[in-house]
């Protein structure tokens, strides 16, 4: 039976939520996501120096058009007051939660005193929790790691600092600032938090399968999950997890037909989107995971990312799938 997740007043279709990811989760994405099972989607983080607003990019960051509720916006900064002003700002912008990012390891973003690096200073984390919490009348979230590094998992002391403070659902990465993506993530320290708050518990790190989001589900005692790396490439894996999770069967994989057809309308999207220069640009990446499983040489993908035009991006795609139809293999 699937957990009910709940964000403030806003109750989820499902509890299998976008992990925000910089670069990644725009609005072509994000728009896929949900169409693909996904019960909620994260927008990549809004950098709270408002400074840096202006920008081409902090624009389509901005921009929801045709996203379906509820809207989550990600924050990122290292001053209450920045992130109290960047959070009033997303909700006049259509935000509809604002989720505060103490989770990115990053290191441009650690060394701004901003992600993961906040946790090492739970004072700042107490301002920054009540300053956003004040400025806005829509729910706050906040993504966070077990803490700094394996000596110093604190995770269970800022989750309860939080729902003092008024948030009103966590998210937990289960590695801690140190750890960046190395090695396993572990799920005790996120069961421990699920244990100790009364506000709903999203669990996140290395669900890459509908067996594994049963595992962490059932060991963790979580709302919800959090998917991010593993939908890259693979957005379909929200129906597939939730089809497990709701039946106990394996959903069959998705025909190379269907692969041409979601990868041939995100193409578009991220064309529409972004316009004739960059949106070429950015599809690189995308088409890159596509086809892991179909061009593990990179023959294709190093053709394909000399391409400018949007047109021959579309046209080579096309080709290539023919191609695999056909049996024929792909040669640079």
């Amino acid at each position: 039976m699937l957990p009910t997740a709940t964000i403030g007043p806003y109750r989820l279709p499902n509890p299998l939520i976008v992990a925000p990811m910089a670069g990644v989760t725009d609005r072509p994405f994000r728009l896929l996501c949900r169409r693909l099972g996904a019960g909620l989607a994260v927008s990549e983080m809004v950098i709270a120096d408002s400074s840096l607003w202006h920008t081409r990019k902090s624009r389509l960051r901005l921009d929801h058009n045709g996203e379906p509720e509820p809207r989550s916006v990600q924050i990122a900064g290292g001053d209450a007051e920045m992130l109290a002003n960047a959070a009033r700002m997303n909700a006049e912008h259509g935000a509809q939660i604002i989720d505060i990012n103490m989770g990115c390891p990053a290191k441009k973003v650690c060394n701004k005193a901003a992600g993961s690096a906040l946790i090492r200073d739970e004072a700042l984390v107490g301002e920054i929790l009540d300053a956003v919490v004040a400025a806005v009348d829509v729910p706050v979230t906040l993504k966070m790691r077990t803490g700094w590094d394996q000596d110093n998992r604190n995770a269970v002391t800022i989750a309860r600092m939080a729902e003092a403070a008024g948030i009103q659902a966590l998210a937990v990465h289960g590695r801690t600032r140190a750890d960046a993506y190395r090695g396993e993530a572990e799920y005790d320290t996120i069961a421990e938090v699920k244990s100790r708050v009364g506000i709903p518990v999203f669990a996140n790190g290395d669900i890459t399968s509908p067996q594994v989001a049963k595992q962490v589900l059932a060991h963790t005692g979580a709302d919800g999950l959090l998917i991010g790396r593993a939908a890259q490439g693979s957005p379909w894996i929200f129906r597939e997890i939730l089809h497990f999770l709701e039946t106990g069967q394996t959903l069959a994989a998705p025909a190379l037909d269907e692969v041409e057809q979601i990868l041939s309308e995100h193409l578009d999207a991220l064309h529409d989107f972004y316009g004739e220069v960059m949106g070429p640009r950015i599809a690189r990446k995308h088409v890159g995971w596509y086809l892991q499983a179909h061009d593990p040489d990179k023959q294709f993908r190093r053709r394909f990312n000399a391409i400018e035009c949007a047109r021959e991006q579309k046209d080579s795609i096309q080709q290539y799938f023919a191609g695999l139809r056909n049996g024929e293999v792909f040669a640079a």
